[in-house]
C-alpha cells in the first residue's frame, strides 16, 4: 500500500544538506502548489519490490559520462557528432578500475531532429557499454546550464569556463514555445516504450536538478507530467528524480514520493554527507548518489567512495575523462587563459588516459576489487 510522506519525514528531508551540482544561488522558494494525495502517481513500487531491485545489483560505483569530444548533450547524440570510437576507449578506462555503471544524458531535440537515428545511436551506445560491463542511467530533463539552444553544429567551449556549452531540457523553451507539452509528452513515451524491457538501462533518471537555474516551483508542472508519462508506459526499469536542494521542499517532497529508488546529490564532505545518508535512509528504499566528487569542496574519492561502500549506496561522481565540457574547471572559478587548475574540480582521466591522480586510481582500485 502506497503510504504518503509524513510531516515529520518533511522536516527531516529539509534538514538535509545538499550541494548542488549546477551552482545557483541559494533562495527559499514560495510554494505555488499545496503538496496532496493526489500529487502521488500511482504504480510506484512498493518498498518490497525496490528492495529486490537492490538485491539483484552489485554495489554500483561510476561516473556522470559525457565524451570528451562533446560540449553538451547535442554533441554527444546528433548523427553528425556521435563518437562511437571516444566512447569506446572511454568506457574502457572505466571498466580497467572497475566502474560499473554510466549517468548519461539525453535531450529531447536529438530525437526531435532524428528519432530513428536518435534511438539507434541510443542502442550503439548501450552496446558498446555492455561490452565493458557497464550498466546505464539515462536522464531524461534537466534544468541546468544553458535555457536555450539549436540544433546542428554546438559552439565551441569557453576556455577555462565549467560546462560552458550544457543545456537545459527543455528550458526556456517550455515558457516561450506555443505548446511544447504533446511534443515532450511524446519524447518520453517514444524513448521508454522503446527501451522500456532493456537489461542494459538499470534506471531512468526524469529530471536532473528539477527548479534549478531559478526555475523554483515552475519546474513542478514538468516534474508530475514526466512521472505521469513515464507510469503510463510503466518500465521494467525503476524510476527517480534525485534530491539536491533543500529549499525546494514541494519539489522534494512530490520527487521523494514518487521515485522507486532513492537517488540524491551531495557536493559536500563526509561529515555533512553521512548526515544526507542518514536522513534518507529513514525512508527505506536502495539508494544511490548519483553526483558527487568536487575537490574544491572536499568532496573527494577518498572520504566519500568509502563511505558509500560500506553503506552499499550507488556511488557516482561526476565526470570521466576532462574534455569540452570543462568540468574540470569550478563551478565559480574560470580561469580565462584555458590553463589546467592547480585543483581539478571533476574528472579522473586526461584526455589520453591518463590519470589526473594516481592515488586515486590506487583508491579505486582497491574499493572496486581491480588490483
Amino acid at each position: 500500500m502506497h503510504q504518503k510522506i509524513s510531516k515529520s519525514l518533511l522536516l527531516i528531508l529539509l534538514a538535509i544538506s545538499f550541494f548542488t551540482a549546477c551552482k545557483q544561488e541559494k533562495k527559499a522558494v514560495p510554494s505555488q502548489n499545496e503538496i496532496s494525495d493526489e500529487f502521488a502517481i500511482a504504480k510506484r513500487w512498493s518498498e518490497e519490490k525496490a528492495k529486490a531491485w537492490g538485491k539483484d545489483k552489485p554495489w554500483l560505483r561510476g561516473a556522470n559520462f559525457n565524451p570528451s569530444t562533446a560540449i553538451n548533450q547535442l554533441e554527444f547524440w546528433q548523427a553528425e557528432t556521435f563518437d562511437p570510437e571516444t566512447i569506446d576507449r572511454e568506457l574502457g578506462w572505466a571498466e580497467d578500475i572497475g566502474l560499473n555503471c554510466m549517468r548519461v544524458y539525453l535531450h529531447h531535440v536529438a530525437w526531435e531532429v532524428d528519432k530513428t537515428g536518435f534511438k539507434e545511436r541510443i542502442n550503439t551506445y548501450l552496446s558498446i557499454a555492455e561490452k565493458h560491463n557497464i550498466a546505464t542511467i539515462f536522464v531524461i530533463f534537466d534544468d541546468c546550464w544553458n535555457p536555450t539552444y539549436t540544433a546542428g553544429k554546438q559552439p565551441e567551449p569557453k576556455p577555462g569556463v565549467h560546462n560552458s556549452g550544457w543545456l537545459r531540457d527543455p528550458g526556456d523553451l517550455l515558457y516561450t514555445a506555443e505548446n511544447l507539452t504533446p511534443l515532450l509528452e511524446s519524447y518520453v513515451k517514444d524513448i521508454l516504450d522503446t527501451f522500456q524491457n532493456d537489461k542494459r538501462i538499470i534506471l531512468w533518471d526524469l529530471y536532473n536538478e528539477p527548479g534549478n537555474s531559478g526555475y523554483g516551483n515552475k519546474s513542478l508542472p514538468l516534474l508530475k507530467d514526466v512521472f505521469k508519462w513515464a507510469r503510463a508506459i510503466d518500465p521494467k526499469q525503476p524510476l527517480t528524480v534525485g534530491v539536491w536542494n533543500n529549499s525546494l521542499s514541494d519539489l522534494n517532497i512530490f520527487q521523494i514520493e514518487n521515485s522507486d529508488i532513492i537517488t540524491y546529490h551531495n557536493y559536500n564532505d563526509e561529515v555533512d554527507h553521512q548526515r544526507a545518508i542518514d536522513s534518507l535512509k529513514k525512508l527505506n528504499r536502495p539508494m544511490i548518489c548519483t553526483e558527487y566528487m568536487a575537490r574544491k569542496h572536499n568532496s573527494l574519492f577518498s572520504n566519500i567512495m568509502p563511505i558509500l561502500k560500506t553503506q552499499n549506496i550507488g556511488a557516482i561522481n561526476w565526470g570521466l575523462v576532462a574534455g569540452k565540457s570543462n568540468t574540470k574547471y569550478a563551478w565559480d572559478d574560470p580561469i580565462p587563459d584555458g590553463s589546467d587548475p592547480e585543483l581539478w574540480f571533476h574528472d579522473i582521466f586526461r584526455k589520453n588516459g591518463t590519470p589526473y591522480n594516481d592515488e586515486e586510481i590506487d583508491l579505486i582500485k582497491e574499493l572496486t576489487m581491480k588490483k
